[in-house]
């Protein structure tokens, strides 16, 4: 899986890039599935704003959040999304269990 950072009015420290990357990991304990995430991340003024796209094997999800602090805006963004992974990991498994049902059942 392919993590892509990019930065717009700023330049990435490594410190930004080692916190993107150890939160991400929180998704990717989640649903190991993914292909590829795209964080862009962006100072305009006073706010700080990430906006992340992630690409799954059937959707692509995107999540954007804005803060006064750098962290807090990629903590945010990161929430989002694990939201969003859970809901779909969840409507995607099956739903249906070897010999769950009452029929398959014999006395």
């Amino acid at each position: 899986m392919n993590i892509i950072i990019k930065a717009h009015n700023f330049e990435i420290t490594p410190s930004i890039d080692q916190h993107v990357r150890n939160k991400f990991k929180r998704i990717t304990n989640h649903f190991d599935h993914l292909i590829d995430a795209k964080f862009t991340l962006s100072l305009e003024r006073l706010d700080h704003k990430a906006h992340v796209t992630i690409h799954l094997p059937k959707a692509d999800m995107h999540a954007e959040s804005s803060d006064e602090n750098m962290y807090h805006a990629i903590e945010i963004v990161i929430q989002k999304l694990d939201r969003q992974v859970i809901k779909y990991k969840e409507k995607n498994s099956s739903h249906h269990k070897a010999d769950g049902s009452i029929k398959n059942k014999s006395e």
